[in-house]
């Protein structure tokens, strides 16, 4: 019983380990160029661009990735995405998931 307790602690550690190794500090600082659609704290002020602020961790990493190898089409992000690695997505990720979604009206 105990083993498996231990395997299974183990099997979410892993699992999480992505997520944990994110630095949201750096991804403030890269989304510096994403602010100007999606706003400084991923909340747009526009309904022409989502609002990223509290996205999912795991939705926005995926997004990021269909983004940059073409599975997921859009002019604007395409080139936006091409350019990040594997640990700028993730570090994206940690702050755009951490920040608080506003409930705006346009």
């Amino acid at each position: 019983m105990r083993m498996r307790v231990l395997t299974v602690c183990s099997v979410i550690a892993l699992a999480s380990g992505g997520a944990a190794a994110a630095d949201p500090v750096a991804g403030k600082e890269k989304s510096k160029p994403c602010a100007a659609c999606h706003g400084a704290d991923g909340n747009s002020a526009s309904a022409e661009f989502p609002r990223l602020a509290g996205q999912h961790y795991d939705y926005l990493v995926k997004a990021l990735n269909d983004y940059k190898s073409g599975a997921r089409k859009n002019p604007i992000m395409a080139p936006q995405a091409s350019n990040l690695s594997i640990r700028d997505i993730a570090d994206l990720a940690a702050f755009y998931s951490r920040q608080q979604g506003l409930q705006v009206k346009y």
